[in-house]
């Protein structure tokens, strides 16, 4: 089978999808108030270093994706069961952006249609999209990302014509306001959205032009983290701290308050439209990493064989995993505070760390 590759620009497009992704729309980093968007800032340098670090174990292991050095560096009886991890962490966080598309949906417009059938839909988007392979995925995100700016563009230009934004809700940021944002920043934002990048680990050795990754990649993050900070700030100058923080989707919420003379409204299926696509392109590349590890560590040559079953469990997962919408995140804030880091962050952190010590004293065979 051909192996398949990857462009720098198909790259970068991909992975700006994926940190938008569902982070665009529902609220994030609460816990720093209306400096919601300087967290986002503060949380860069913080992400870019984790992508550093994904980067240096690919640059070590280059035709490895991070279940095949995970047992090269712990040796196979540590990794193989610490890689098998990865597969329901990934499954599951896939899921949860599959339940928060479909639950806008139905809370939007589509309120008699069965959230299966909803996510059923978007899952068949997703097996068809594994099946014809990687390569035409990045095609397609390099198409649709210039949609989502497009799109973008249009949305903040008309909420600006309204006049609806006020600076007020966005400043000043007090010198007490400065920890909270840090600790926003750290690990919630930290973790969510940029150590899901963790799921690149498992792309980057299909990267076309290898020495180009890091600044690729940093690129990726720093136009990520411009967009979703400034989207952010606008949705907080319009709805003010207590209705962003209130509400389920901010973004959607906003877009519904544009009246431009009486004549430009209802824009919201521009909202929903962006989550669409977001969402299809992050739980891909979810179900993508989960589905290239499990045929690495099951030795599986066509992946493309445990495609329907990695999806299937997406799609179930999506709907039974919490009762509703408000359990959904209150199990989200669990899962964020004490499972994502682990997955994402202090493994990788780890492997690092035992890597670097193996080299230096030789400890490799």
């Amino acid at each position: 089978m051909k192996k398949e590759v990857i462009g720098s620009n198909q790259f970068i497009s991909m992975m700006v999808l994926f940190e938008l992704g569902t982070a665009l729309v529902v609220p994030i980093g609460l816990e720093s108030g209306h400096a919601v968007w300087l967290s986002i800032l503060l949380a860069l340098p913080g992400g870019i270093l984790l992508y550093l670090i994904y980067t240096d174990l690919y640059s070590q292991f280059p035709e490895m994706i991070i279940s095949g050095y995970t047992q090269k560096i712990l040796g196979k009886y540590i990794g193989w069961p610490l890689s098998l991890l990865f597969l329901p962490v990934l499954m599951y966080n896939g899921s949860r952006n599959l339940r928060e598309a479909g639950d806008l949906l139905i809370s939007a417009s589509y309120d008699k249609t069965p959230i299966f059938i909803i996510n059923g839909i978007m899952v068949a988007a997703v097996i068809y999209i594994l099946y014809m392979g990687i390569e035409v995925f990045a095609r397609t995100a390099e198409i649709y990302f210039w949609i989502i700016m497009i799109m973008g563009v249009i949305s903040v230009g008309v909420v600006i014509i309204a006049g609806l934004p006020d600076l007020h809700n966005l400043f000043p940021i007090h010198l007490r306001e400065w920890p909270e944002a840090f600790r926003s920043a750290y690990p919630s934002i930290w973790i969510f959205p940029y150590g899901e990048l963790v799921c690149f680990t498992t792309i980057l050795p299909l990267f076309a032009h290898k020495k180009n990754a890091k600044k690729a990649g940093i690129f990726a993050i720093c136009l990520s983290a411009f967009l979703l900070s400034a989207t952010h700030a606008i949705e907080m100058a319009v709805l003010g701290l207590d209705i962003y923080s209130r509400t389920t989707y901010p973004m959607f919420t906003t877009i519904t308050l544009v009246n431009v003379a009486n004549f430009i409204q209802r824009l919201d299926a521009l909202v929903i439209l962006t989550l669409i696509i977001d969402v299809f392109f992050k739980m891909t590349v979810y179900c993508y990493a989960a589905v290239a590890i499990a045929a690495d560590l099951f030795k599986i040559k066509d992946v493309r064989r445990i495609v329907p079953p990695v999806v299937v469990v997406v799609l179930f997962s999506s709907f039974v995993s919490a009762e509703n919408y408000p359990s959904h995140m209150n199990d989200g804030k669990v899962f964020l505070k004490y499972i994502l880091p682990v997955m994402c962050a202090w493994i990788p952190i780890f492997l690092f760390i035992v890597h670097q010590i193996r080299r230096k004293f030789g400890w490799y065979k």
